[in-house]
C-alpha cells in the first residue's frame, strides 16, 4: 500500500508542478492573459506542499520525484500539446520510473 501511495502523491505533485510551469509558458510564449499567474502560483504552492508529505528523506523525494515528473511531462507533451511521444521519449520515462522505484522502494538499514 505504501507504494501505491507514493506513486499516487508523485503523480499528483506533477501535475501540479506541470500545472504551475505551463501557465506562465502560456501568457509568455503564447500570449495568454496575464492572470494565468495567479493560478499558477497556487499551483506551484500546492506542489511544495505536496512534496513535503512524502514520510522519508527529502533529498531521496526530490531525486525519486524527478523520474515520476519526467513521465508525466511526456504524458502532457501527449494528451495536452498534442504531441506523440517517441520511442526514445517512451523508453526515458521508463528507465526514469525504474531509477525511481529503485529509489523509493529499495531496503533500507534499520
Amino acid at each position: 500500500m505504501f507504494e501505491i501511495k507514493t506513486i499516487g502523491l508523485f503523480i499528483l505533485t506533477a501535475i501540479a508542478e506541470i500545472i504551475g510551469c505551463y501557465l506562465p509558458y502560456l501568457w509568455l510564449r503564447e500570449g495568454k492573459s496575464v492572470w494565468l499567474l495567479a493560478p499558477a502560483a497556487v499551483s506551484l504552492a500546492l506542489f511544495a506542499w505536496l512534496l513535503s508529505l512524502h514520510p522519508t528523506a527529502a533529498g531521496r523525494v526530490y531525486a525519486a520525484y524527478g523520474g515520476v515528473y519526467i513521465s508525466a511531462a511526456i504524458a502532457w507533451l501527449w494528451v495536452v500539446n498534442g504531441i506523440k511521444p517517441t520511442t526514445w521519449d517512451i523508453v526515458g520515462s521508463v528507465v526514469a520510473l525504474i531509477g525511481m522505484a529503485i529509489i523509493m522502494f529499495s531496503p533500507r538499514p534499520s
